[in-house]
């Protein structure tokens, strides 16, 4: 069973920045992969980047050069740092962790950008 709680959501302009913390409840290195997903309203999960163990990352097309994924292992920590956020980037982001054939989801933390 692994924890996931995510932290730094928040209201900010459009052109600010934010960056989300997802802490785990045991060590990162160990986990397949982790990723942040959205879900704006009405709209169906997507993913927004991830990271796995080796260090590889991918992000969506829709926020390419404008958030990173990072980890830190010795936080047992992945972060998303959003820079020129846009309004569309309204939603609630999600932590994901998988560990071999399973998938585990924090409560998610609510980013909102103004115009």
């Amino acid at each position: 069973q692994v924890q996931l709680v995510e932290s730094g959501g928040g209201l900010v302009q459009a052109g600010g920045s934010l960056r989300l913390s997802c802490a785990a409840s045991q060590s990162i290195s160990r986990l397949n992969a982790m990723g942040w997903y959205r879900q704006a309203p009405g709209k169906q999960r997507e993913l927004v980047a991830i990271i796995t163990t080796g260090g590889i990352t991918n992000v969506a097309d829709s926020v390419k050069g404008r958030f990173t994924i990072s980890g830190d292992n010795a936080k047992n920590t992945v972060y998303l740092q959003m820079d020129s956020l846009k309004p569309e980037d309204t939603a609630v982001y999600y932590c994901n962790a998988q560990l071999f054939l399973r998938y585990y989801w924090g409560k998610g933390t609510l980013v909102t950008v103004s115009s």
